[in-house]
């Protein structure tokens, strides 16, 4: 990883969060909102014809309960909230998981819950600030799983063009197992909180 691979990665990991200032505070329809996302989030497109968020896509959260019906065709800076969420999770859980990690925050604090305060702008807040103290750690790990990929093999006999294809092969098979890891324990996380979230729903039942 040379000097501009690193910069990249570091412009990569600072420019895909968004801060809640810069989430307009009215109303947005449909084609607003996809503009608005697929303009904010364009360094995260692998190539220049992707599409961060579509009508369809937003269309489909919405029919699948990951999103509440807009309000006459209007989406409140709480949308625009949970569409950035859904697209963090988008790529590494399914839709019904990414339902129940939703569910509790539609029916508890969109806009705002009552008893206690908090607000999705609140726990939106907090979710990008702590992502961004992450950020050094992120790009510490990185650069460290890239020098070791680099001495993986570095007692072989090997030319300059296997050098490079092992060094890369190496650092993206590790990465593909660290989100595996990470993945088993996501997904056991939300089958333990769906048992929960069963277990108590009967409790009501029998009462």
């Amino acid at each position: 990883m040379n000097k501009d691979t690193t910069e990249w990665l570091r412009t990569l990991i600072e420019t895909i969060s968004i801060p809640s200032g810069d989430i307009p505070n009215i109303e947005l329809y449909m084609d607003q909102v996809t503009t608005f996302m697929d303009s904010r989030l364009a360094s995260a497109k692998r190539y220049p014809e992707d599409k961060i968020m579509t009508k369809t896509m937003i269309n489909n959260y919405t029919k699948n309960h990951l999103l509440p019906p807009p309000v006459k065709k209007k989406y409140s800076r709480e949308h625009v909230f949970l569409l950035i969420i859904i697209y963090r999770l988008k790529n590494m859980l399914s839709i019904t998981d990414i339902q129940t990690l939703l569910a509790p925050l539609e029916d508890h604090y969109f806009p705002k819950n009552e008893q206690n305060g908090l607000s999705l702008k609140d726990i939106y807040d907090t979710l990008f600030e702590e992502s961004n103290q992450r950020h050094a750690l992120i790009e510490e790990a990185l650069l460290g799983e890239w020098e070791h990929s680099q001495k993986s093999f570095s007692s072989r006999s090997l030319s300059e063009e296997e050098k490079n294809y092992l060094s890369d092969f190496t650092f993206i098979y590790h990465l593909c197992y660290d989100i595996y890891v990470r993945k088993q324990m996501i997904e056991k996380l939300i089958d333990e909180r769906i048992k929960q979230t069963e277990d108590g729903d009967k409790k009501r039942k029998k009462k």
